[in-house]
């Protein structure tokens, strides 16, 4: 009785918080180095001589591979095995940044750091995310939280490391650096071990009821797409992604042209990197205590989001933008440890795989347009504050979207609750019972 307590869920830790540290240096090898590129913004822009909007496509074709990527990156992980994928997109991301550091053209860099570095780290990303949901049921967000806090520690140590780089051995040497470091994905991606191997060696029985799900989704579900909550939550992504990638990509740009230079811009990078660990780690404590819904929560701190970036411009001072960094940073770090999370509560943990890779596709639409849509606006208005005011715009309207799916998840439950009580027993209490 026992045994099949423990093969009707996921361990909630053992061998799971391994797969939480390699995912930590997963998200830092990756996220943090993309949130980065606005440090090679100018430099990438004075060599090849042209426009804001021009040098901003580096950033979008990488931003759009990654989301483009993902339902990629999720069949294949059905198909063979987080592991076997995330060992591909370091190989991928680090050969990106290593041909790039060639510099033989801007398109060049579009192919590279564009198309095979996006491709690389959505390969790396996505399976990640997945083995920790996997690994995870009770203590999920903040497992979540802790993992994707990668992100925010690397953030903080890139930008001023990436700025010394940049200046003792020029952008195209500091390339090479990274490409070098993104190698160490290949480690992170040896290390996720498969839960279903893991379970499986406990024992034979043929009783894999539970635990059976992941063969069981060995096809990639795109009927998903008829769910109404699920399109809605695609609506919300694409508008937040628009919004997402403008700030990193123009702050350090912003912070010049108020008269700031050297490490200061990059400075604020890291502040912003610290305030989104923060934000991370307690939005992902606060989800885990369940004061509130995960959507009526993610409602909240992305209209906060909103609000902050439209005021951002009226900084004109290195410390009034470092308490817009702070407030932004932290309000971003909440938004991320819950809004993939959040994917469960819409699509249920079976279809989370495929859940995550259908979102991540959509999202590209936002991450493609965003950036060089702000770009032109600054072209066009010589001000770098236009840029900002649209990424606010995007992310207030985002939180409608999520006002709408959080009504009718509620409503699904309220009815899966009237046909089955017993529904009501959701997988993360089940494991609390069984300790």
């Amino acid at each position: 009785m026992k045994m099949k307590t423990s093969r009707a869920a996921p361990p909630d830790g053992s061998y799971g918080w391994v797969v939480v540290t390699s995912a930590f240096f997963i998200m830092g090898l990756t996220a943090a180095v993309l949130k980065n590129f606005g440090i090679f913004f100018r430099d990438i822009q004075s060599h090849f001589g042209v426009l804001t909007s021009t040098t901003s496509w580096v950033t979008s074709t990488t931003i759009a591979m990654f989301h483009l990527g993902a339902p990629v990156a999720s069949a294949l992980t059905l198909q063979l095995s987080q592991r076997v994928v995330i060992i591909v997109g370091g190989l991928l991301t680090a050969s990106g940044m290593l041909l790039a550091s060639l510099d033989l053209s801007l398109p060049w860099l579009y192919l590279t750091m564009g198309i095979m570095q996006g491709t690389g780290i959505s390969f790396s990303w996505i399976p990640a995310n997945s083995m920790v949901s996997h690994y995870f049921v009770r203590w999920r967000p903040i497992a979540y939280a802790i993992a994707s806090s990668g992100e925010c520690v690397f953030a903080m140590m890139f930008s001023p490391f990436f700025q010394w780089l940049i200046e003792t051995y020029s952008w195209q040497g500091a390339l090479l650096i990274i490409g070098g470091l993104q190698l160490n994905l290949c480690v992170c991606g040896a290390l996720m071990r498969p839960l279903e191997t893991n379970q499986h060696s406990v024992q034979k029985a043929k009783d894999h009821l539970e635990v059976n799900p992941p063969k069981r989704k060995a096809i990639f579900q795109c009927a998903l797409l008829r769910k109404p909550e699920l399109f809605l939550y695609i609506l919300f992504a694409i508008f937040a992604a628009a919004g997402f990638y403008i700030p990193p990509l123009f702050l350090v740009p912003f912070a010049h042209s108020v008269g700031m230079d050297k490490y200061w811009p990059a400075l604020i990078l890291s502040v912003l990197a610290l305030a989104d660990l923060v934000g991370r780690l307690i939005c992902g404590w606060v989800a885990n205590m369940r004061i509130l819904r995960n959507l009526q929560l993610l409602t909240m701190v992305v209209t906060l989001l909103g609000v902050v970036l439209l005021l951002l411009p009226i900084s004109h001072n290195y410390w009034s933008i470092v308490v817009f960094a702070l407030l932004y940073g932290f309000l971003f770090g909440c938004v991320v440890a819950i809004h993939v999370t959040s994917i469960v509560d819409i699509v249920s943990l079976e279809g989370f795989d495929s859940g995550l890779g259908i979102f991540m596709l959509f999202r590209s639409v936002g991450g493609f347009i965003g950036p060089p849509a702000a770009g032109w606006l600054v072209d066009e208005t010589n001000d770098y504050s236009t840029a900002f005011y649209l990424s606010g715009l995007c992310l207030i309207t985002s939180a409608v979207f999520v006002v709408f799916v959080d009504r009718l998840v509620q409503k699904r439950e309220a009815l899966e609750a009237d046909v089955c009580p017993a529904a009501g027993q959701l997988e993360g209490w089940e494991i609390g019972q069984a300790k």
